[in-house]
């Protein structure tokens, strides 16, 4: 079976964030992902993961104002030296947490931007990103994701973020591969998952459409998890999704494999 991080973002939501490593290792994970970390000092991070046995395998750059409504601003022109400042912040918290990979979010495209000028200025930011993150032995990712859920959203097929990986030529950089967004734009999850494995940096799940337990929708996980064992996949799975009814108690999937 592939190795299981905790989203602590979406999963655990039933205790404060702080509360939920020990919640997390208690039900078994070894790992745990999550969205921000910067409504915390890193130290506080640190020792929840160390006292829990821990390791923290994934968080985001500063996405700009997310409360606003922003979802990232690695395209976004004018917006470069904010974007500068994040990738500093991001990869300061990451040193302390012992953090590998930080996922750079592309941002929403405004109404009415030249896409082309965006995309120059996403692969500028990325260049950027991977430059100050290397120095480090970070790995930056980039995800795909829907436009269902994320409607304006720069990124959304896999060919398009592996193009941009070619493009910016970084060898520490790695597309995240979601497969609840796979499937809900493309679909044929295995073929992709076959063709792009040697760049893919981070997997996620969840359940199509509901993107609740992966046990539940449309999508064959048992079938994928063999199959990531069969191509000698390492890297981890987070478990990016929204528990129907407790946290716990829709854990029997992973059990049950």
């Amino acid at each position: 079976m592939p190795k299981f991080a905790a989203n602590l973002s979406l999963m655990f939501n039933e205790v404060p964030f702080l509360q939920r490593f020990a919640v997390a290792a208690k039900a078994g994970f070894t790992a745990v992902e999550f969205l921000f970390p910067y409504d915390h000092q890193p130290e506080e991070i640190t020792q929840q993961l160390k006292a829990h046995g821990l390791e923290n395998v994934l968080f985001n750059m500063p996405p700009g104002d997310w409360a606003g409504g922003e979802r990232g601003i690695a395209c976004l022109p004018g917006r470069e030296a904010e974007f500068r400042e994040g990738v500093l912040k991001a990869i300061g918290y990451a040193k302390v947490l012992g953090t590998p990979r930080l996922h750079m979010m592309a941002g929403l495209v405004p109404a009415g931007a030249d896409r082309a000028i965006c995309r120059a200025t996403y692969v500028d930011n990325l260049r950027h990103a991977c430059t100050e993150a290397a120095k480090h032995g970070i790995a930056v990712m980039i995800e795909p994701i829907n436009t269902r859920d994320m409607p304006g959203y720069f990124l959304n097929l896999q060919a398009e973020a592996h193009a941009i990986r070619d493009e910016v030529g970084a060898a520490n950089l790695k597309v995240q591969m979601d497969f609840y967004h796979v499937q809900i734009m493309e679909g044929d999850i295995a073929t992709k998952v076959r063709h792009y494995l040697l760049h893919i940096g981070h997997i996620q799940i969840a359940g199509v459409p509901g993107r609740n337990e992966p046990d539940t929708g449309e999508v064959n996980y048992p079938y994928l998890f063999r199959l990531l064992d069969e191509l000698g996949y390492e890297g981890w799975i987070g478990c990016e999704y929204r528990p129907a009814k407790g946290t716990v108690e829709g854990l029997g999937w992973m059990k049950g494999g």
